[in-house]
């Protein structure tokens, strides 16, 4: 997969997200599907949003010992979702038992990667409530690493860390970035290491992940279209 806008999804049901993705006509964006709306129309919205055609990221943020979290991705890998993610703080054997649980007999599984540190989390908030007292970008760099061991495709992160991600492992190693605003926009609301979808391009980010900006803006085709703009060109 090239660069490309992954649309959060976080409706609370199955058909205001089907009626948000008529406005878009012929158009399949690729959707993240979250917690929210994953617990309210379940791995029937993964299959129906497949039918029609989009791109899917199952957002779940697995995190559990080794063997459950590998028995679950075992159950999610035949969903058809072409993207899926868990905690990196779960360790290396977990995401290695996430991996081969993912993986199909023919040898093949959707994209996974692994959450390093919530955009909504600063510094202060890690060290203080989390009591990790490391700097936050070297945590989130340690975090990558670890997925990068695991065999995982890439992880989650803010913009800001995409560059320093890809020069501990590598170009291909994949940045999937929430946390992006326009340059106008506020509140920020829950986003506090964020940046704008030209800025993600220019630090080298290959997917960014845009909720509200689109989702609740007057026009979202108009704001998915200006976010298409700005990040692949």
């Amino acid at each position: 997969m090239g660069k490309d806008v992954i649309i959060a999804c976080d409706f609370a049901s199955g058909a205001r997200t089907l009626r948000f993705l008529e406005q878009f006509g012929s158009e399949r964006p690729f959707v993240k599907i979250g917690m929210e709306l994953f617990y309210s129309a379940g791995p029937t919205m993964v299959r129906a949003l497949k039918d029609r055609g989009h791109k899917v990221f199952l957002d779940l943020k697995l995190c559990d010992i080794p063997n459950t979290v590998g028995r679950s991705m075992r159950v999610l890998r035949d969903l058809g979702a072409d993207m899926i993610n868990l905690h990196a703080f779960g360790t290396i054997k977990m995401m290695e038992a996430a991996l081969e649980g993912l993986t199909r007999p023919d040898g093949t599984h959707p994209l996974l990667i692994a959450v390093t540190q919530l955009t909504s989390t600063d510094e202060a908030r890690m060290q203080q409530e989390l009591l990790i007292d490391r700097p936050l970008e070297e945590v989130v760099l340690h975090y990558a690493a670890n997925a990068h061991k695991a065999g995982l495709d890439g992880v989650v992160c803010s913009p800001l860390e995409a560059p320093g991600v890809h020069a501990h492992c590598g170009a291909d190693f994949l940045t999937v970035t929430p946390g992006v605003r326009f340059a106008a926009e506020k509140p920020t609301d829950d986003q506090v290491r964020i940046t704008t979808p030209a800025g993600a391009k220019a630090l080298g980010s290959d997917f960014i992940v845009v909720g509200r900006p689109i989702t609740k803006a007057e026009n979202p085709v108009e704001a998915y279209h200006k976010c298409l703009q700005e990040f692949v060109g």
